[in-house]
């Protein structure tokens, strides 16, 4: 299967790429499951821009970089935030119905979330990701030039390195995907190849990701010579909906925006009702997430809590249903009137603010080879994301990835090699998988969580080790699945994690160490590095078309 551009991942980041590149490019998107089985799709609050006269560039970036905790490399948050007007107006041409306001100056309603000093958020209701999703998912479908392999999953990229091709540095020619469906796995040669996977919070017990948050373009970077950056940055999202039937359902953090206060329950008696925030911070529930979701965890450690409480029944009935429509009727579901009581909520695995080091193309360390949206690294996050910036970030990366990828000539690819699995057999045992799965999950839960210590980091280690080393044996003997690819993907991302937590010997955003307390006059990101020949990508700006 022979394509222009392949792009692996079918969420925002990957959506705008093959959009801007559908005219004059043969496009394949490659997605594991269903096109909308992303994290994106899942996405509530919107999108960060700035969009009214009121607000400026110089205060959206501000407020990234104070959220950042220092680590924001700020020429790129300039880079982004300065084309999200564009990156706005372009959805609103795809015909993204974003929730209007026509009093409003763009005649759009802007909300506020925390960490942000403006309202700057355009969305549409309480569902954003889904109403761009669904959008730009008919454009693709739509498209001549695009080809769509839902439920396929990636394998590994195909290097020079691993052709044995030597000429410099390592390019990369296409990649093995797996028909879930039919076990088959076909070659894809790709002039250029888009990693566009999204995130990795599966690697914990409690996530707000969708089960497609495997880190699978992470783990797959690595393997072929990619540095990865700040992995040791996992935010927690302060607020994940607490119910035995509720997998993963978020509570936006436009609840708070709009005035919802964090309360104790009826379980922590005599201080039951009581608001704590204010306690914690002077921005009470406006803090970053890192902030609200460190005082959480100690509210619950500290009293024996199961959850707290999100109260936002005091504001009137109408409103919340106008404003989230979502959250009240799944919440009704479950037996939870958020008109007239308060919303139980625990911290949860939320976004992953490392990944693949790129440059502000979208370009890696490997020629070929280009990363956008949470599975890349672009220094706009730092060591917290600020809220809403993440769709942000895909639409204008995304555009700046095609601008590069179409200025690119297209090169003669060497011819590739099909799949080989004449050494194995099928799995003995599947309980293998289930288990290791399991353990991976719980270990990184219990000792690499909001609160670290270097021994429970140590102990996350030798476990991790001692895991990866069974998956790995397992991988090479018996024939492949996808739990068995995204289980192979989650302990080489769990690995990454854990290094990148032990090298960093202070406290600093989303990582806090009990061991290291103190957050270090020097603020330097963390770099890890393939045993590989590699080229450095150096921060610039795309070029114009």
């Amino acid at each position: 299967m022979k394509f222009d551009v392949a792009i692996v991942g079918s969420g925002l980041a990957g959506l705008s790429v093959a959009l801007h590149l559908a005219e004059n490019r043969k496009i394949v998107i490659i997605s594991k499951r269903a096109l909308r089985d992303g994290a994106s799709d899942w996405a509530q609050g919107g999108i960060a821009a700035v969009l009214d006269s009121t607000d400026s560039h110089s205060q959206h970036i501000d407020d990234t970089l104070v959220a950042g905790a220092g680590l924001c490399d700020e020429g790129a948050t300039r880079f982004i935030v300065e084309h999200g007007r564009e990156a706005i107006d372009w959805l609103i041409e795809q015909g993204v119905p974003f929730t209007r306001d026509e009093q409003a100056e763009l005649g759009y309603h802007l909300t506020r979330e925390g960490g942000h000093s403006q309202r700057r958020i355009i969305h549409a209701a309480d569902a954003t990701g889904h109403a761009v999703q669904l959008t730009l998912e008919q454009k693709v479908r739509n498209h001549p030039n695009i080809t769509l392999l839902e439920q396929h999953c990636a394998i590994d990229l195909i290097t020079s390195s691993k052709l044995k091709i030597k000429n410099g540095a390592t390019h990369c020619y296409g990649l093995y995907v797996q028909d879930v469906q039919s076990g088959k796995v076909h070659t894809i040669s790709a002039s250029q190849t888009v990693l566009a996977t999204g995130g990795a919070g599966k690697v914990y017990l409690y996530t707000t990701n969708p089960d497609t948050a495997t880190g699978d373009g992470i783990a797959m970077a690595w393997r072929a010579g990619c540095r990865v950056s700040n992995m040791e940055f996992i935010q927690f999202h302060p607020t994940c909906l607490y119910h035995p039937y509720a997998k993963s359902f978020l509570i936006t953090e436009a609840v708070r925006g709009e005035g919802g206060v964090l309360k104790l329950p009826a379980t922590a008696g005599n201080a039951a009702g009581q608001r704590f925030m204010p306690a914690h911070d002077a921005r009470a529930e406006l803090a970053p997430r890192d902030v609200v979701a460190r005082a959480i965890d100690f509210e619950m450690k500290k009293r024996g809590l199961d959850y707290v409480d999100l109260d936002i029944s005091h504001q009137p009935p109408a409103f919340l249903k106008e404003h989230f429509p979502t959250i009240y009727a799944r919440c009704l579901e479950l037996g939870i009137d958020i008109t007239r009581q308060p919303i139980p909520i625990v911290p949860a695995t939320h976004y992953t603010c490392g990944g693949i080091v790129t440059d502000l193309h979208g370009r890696t360390d490997v020629q070929g080879l280009y990363a956008v949206g949470e599975t890349a690294y672009t220094g706009l996050h730092g060591a917290n994301r600020l809220a809403s910036n993440s769709l942000l970030e895909c639409v204008v990366l995304g555009r700046a990835a095609a601008i590069d990828i179409g200025q690119q000539a297209i090169p003669k690819s060497p011819a590739l090699p099909a799949w080989d699995e004449s050494r194995v057999t099928d799995a003995d045992e599947e309980v293998v998988i289930t288990q290791n799965w399991d353990e991976l999950r719980r270990c990184m839960w219990s000792f690499v969580g909001i609160v670290r210590t270097t021994k429970r980091l140590e102990r996350a280690q030798h476990r991790i080790a001692l895991l990866k080393e069974e998956i790995d044996e397992y991988y090479t003997n018996f024939r492949i699945t996808r739990d068995l690819l995204e289980l192979r993907n989650l302990v080489e991302v769990a690995s990454l994690i854990v290094s990148s937590a032990l090298s960093r010997r202070e406290s600093r955003g989303l990582h806090y160490s009990l061991d290291y307390p103190d957050t270090l006059p020097k603020a330097l990101p963390t770099v890890l590095t393939p045993e590989r020949k590699i080229i450095p990508v150096k921060q610039s700006g795309p070029r114009r078309p």
